[in-house]
């Protein structure tokens, strides 16, 4: 395969699925990785209808073993990987810090934490594989803290204290690593937190999506 391979996890909706449509609009093939089939293979029907291509995956992101076939197929067809864009992530209901709810605890750990690093040490030999050295790409989130989103917060930024390690050991040696904070987009990640707010008045996913394509080629450069 000429294309080039984008692995997005966390493809269903909003950025993922943005960044899924705008990659494949330019040539790449993607793989696109959400829990919910059905998104994705809505996400595919928008993929195709504008002759871009995509292979689907509904997995959850905290089955190991899940996801060791995916980057074991990945390898075994493909060798490579020459980007991994993570925009999977959990965000639990609002409450007070001294309230948050063991199981939801546990969630955002297992998402946003503990899924991240363990996706990071079975991509990197893949993205190490590509010609001209693959790329991460992690999202990072402003506003991530404050009241009521301690979980969430927590949680997001342990997971952007991992990626800006990996970035800063992986300056020489790859593959690359880039942290891009967003502008606020109507995904539902926000309209938890924001639930009243005029969703007209934010950034469309596919213009972020297109954002970030862009500075991926200019990254290349």
């Amino acid at each position: 395969m000429d294309k080039k391979l984008a692995l997005i996890t966390g493809a269903s909706r909003g950025l993922g699925a943005a960044l899924a449509e705008e990659l494949a609009a330019q040539g790449w093939h993607v793989i696109a990785v959400g829990r919910t089939l059905g998104a994705l293979e809505e996400l595919d029907d928008r993929i195709q209808a504008k002759g871009g291509s995509a292979t689907l995956a509904a997995l959850d992101i905290t089955n190991d073993d899940a996801m060791r076939h995916l980057c074991r197929d990945i390898h075994d067809r493909w060798g490579h990987l020459d980007l991994w864009a993570h925009t999977a992530i959990h965000a639990p209901p609002m409450t007070p810090a001294d309230h948050v709810m063991l199981k939801d605890w546990d969630k955002c750990v297992g998402i946003n934490m503990r899924a991240t690093g363990f996706l990071l040490t079975m991509i990197a030999p893949l993205l190490a594989a590509a010609a001209d050295r693959g790329t991460a790409l992690f999202v990072d989130d402003p506003v991530a803290s404050g009241k009521f989103m301690g979980a969430y917060g927590a949680s997001k930024a342990a997971q952007m204290a991992l990626a800006r390690a990996w970035a800063a050991e992986s300056v020489r040696t790859g593959p690359r690593v880039l942290v891009e904070p967003c502008a606020p987009m109507p995904t539902a990640t926000r309209a938890r937190f924001f639930p009243g707010e005029d969703r007209n008045s934010l950034t469309p996913c596919r213009q972020e999506a297109a954002r970030l394509v862009q500075l991926l080629a200019q990254d290349q450069d």
